[in-house]
């Protein structure tokens, strides 16, 4: 497939000149051989991803446009590039031209993706900041495969008697309820949960009746109050002792929420009532625990978090996004850093976990039905956090006035979508209550299942 070569105008050109070199964008002359440059393409491939635009001469800190004089000449950097960097898998490669500049500068996009990438050094490099560093140890080497969903660490085998995993009063209750025809220990060795006369971490977590005893310090919940609606919660303001749950991940998932949601709704919130209980929809804090236990990375040694403050719920979970999930993608991205606790405590009676991915999507739904704002989900270099917000959305009268500030017209639809209304009615009388007010008026020409509204001409 031909390489594009795309023409820009000032203003776009400015825009590259003026992007700071950090841990998303890198600017590189293109004197500079091409061997040199695959460690920041290896290095935005195995973080967060990236862009590299190479044709750009730097000189203290500024920044001038210095392309390739034509496609062949940058021949050579694109036959190394294709050999590591295949156009297609994860990398986008396009010329950008702009009158009155010198040639062409050769754009690189680099998507986060799940495997590992090397640069023509044969070294695996990562980006941290505005700098590629080398993966030197078997260690970082071992955490960067479990990020990319290469490796999990559930599969590890843990020290321990396999009797307390096949013979626990979980793995009895399960079997009971779920496989009363099979035989604990041959089930378990038939489900990879017991590998050599040894449990997995996997199993353990799941059929254990305490996990906690093999796995100290990356199997608990921590939960803690915090008095605040401060960003950062202090000694201060903690109201008592952070309480620890444990037990085996199934009960845990449902300790964890009921005691989450208790602590919740002890917080009174002044309204135009009185004092009322805060509330949030029990289906997101039940699906974004659930998805912070199940996928989260226990290789890492330490717990999952709960801060529940007068304003907000965060969630920390352990490790960062596994493979290509990233923030941006988390709702559209299907990927299970940890397969077989997925699947098997899916066979538990009436499950915590959904089909992977979609419980998410049920906790941004069910607070949108509630007219809050959605969770704001960040990935930190070593966990990823989720912030869910006691903060309503605005009006749907204002959700549709600041739509109409930067589209042509607004559809029924496109309401319900925004706001999270169900009826076709109610939106329909927010329309009715703008054109009345002088604020919208109909589009003419589209009535019927196409109808639609506008800002009224002044």
């Amino acid at each position: 497939m031909p390489i594009q070569t795309m023409m820009i105008d000032d203003a776009q050109v400015n825009r590259i000149l003026e992007v700071r070199e950090g841990h998303f964008n890198d600017m590189k002359s293109k004197g500079i051989r091409p061997g040199k440059l695959t460690k920041a393409m290896s290095a935005f491939a195995n973080a967060d991803g990236g862009e590299l635009y190479i044709g750009i001469d730097e000189d203290n800190g500024s920044f001038t446009w210095n392309g390739f004089a034509d496609e062949e000449d940058a021949n050579g950097h694109l036959q190394i590039f294709e050999q590591l960097f295949p156009l297609g898998e994860g990398f986008q490669y396009e010329f950008l031209t702009a009158p009155g500049y010198a040639g062409l500068v050769l754009h690189v996009v680099i998507l986060r993706g799940s495997s590992i990438r090397k640069a023509s050094d044969d070294v695996i490099y990562v980006r941290r900041g505005a700098a590629s560093f080398p993966i030197t140890t078997d260690a970082a080497l071992r955490q960067l495969e479990r990020d990319k969903g290469i490796t999990s660490f559930e599969t590890e085998l843990v020290n321990a008697d396999p009797a307390e995993v096949t013979n626990s009063e979980t793995s009895i209750e399960f079997m009971l309820e779920a496989f009363p025809a099979v035989e604990p220990e041959r089930w378990m060795r038939s489900q990879r949960v017991v590998v050599d006369g040894r449990p997995t971490v996997a199993g353990v977590l799941l059929f254990a009746d305490l996990p906690q005893a093999h796995l100290a310090k990356r199997s608990s919940v921590k939960l803690y109050r915090y008095k605040t609606s401060e960003p950062e919660g202090t000694r201060e303001t903690l109201d008592g002792q952070p309480a620890t749950i444990e037990g085996p991940l199934y009960s845990q998932i449902k300790v964890a929420v009921e005691r989450t949601t208790a602590l919740v709704e002890s917080i009174k919130k002044l309204d135009e009532s009185g004092l009322t209980a805060v509330t949030y929809p029990p289906e997101t804090i039940h699906e974004i625990i659930t998805n912070a236990l199940i996928h989260r990375d226990y290789g890492v040694a330490d717990d999952v978090h709960i801060r529940v403050f007068d304003n907000r719920v965060e969630i920390e979970s352990p490790g960062r996004l596994a493979g290509h999930v990233s923030p941006s993608n988390i709702l559209d991205e299907r990927f299970a850093r940890n397969g077989s606790i997925v699947r098997l405590i899916n066979k538990f009676p009436d499950p915590p976990n959904k089909d992977v991915g979609e419980g998410l999507n049920t906790a941004f739904a069910a607070m949108k039905k509630l007219q809050l704002k959605d969770p704001v989900i960040e990935e930190l270099d070593h966990s990823v956090l989720v912030n869910i917000r006691h903060e309503r959305l605005a009006s749907p009268e204002q959700m549709v006035m600041e739509y109409l500030a930067d589209h042509g017209e607004i559809t029924n639809k496109i309401v319900r979508d925004l706001t999270g209304i169900g009826s076709e009615n109610r939106v329909k009388n927010v329309f009715y209550a703008l054109a009345q007010a002088g604020q919208i008026e109909r589009v003419p020409e589209k009535r019927g299942n196409k109808a639609a509204w506008q800002k009224k001409a002044s």
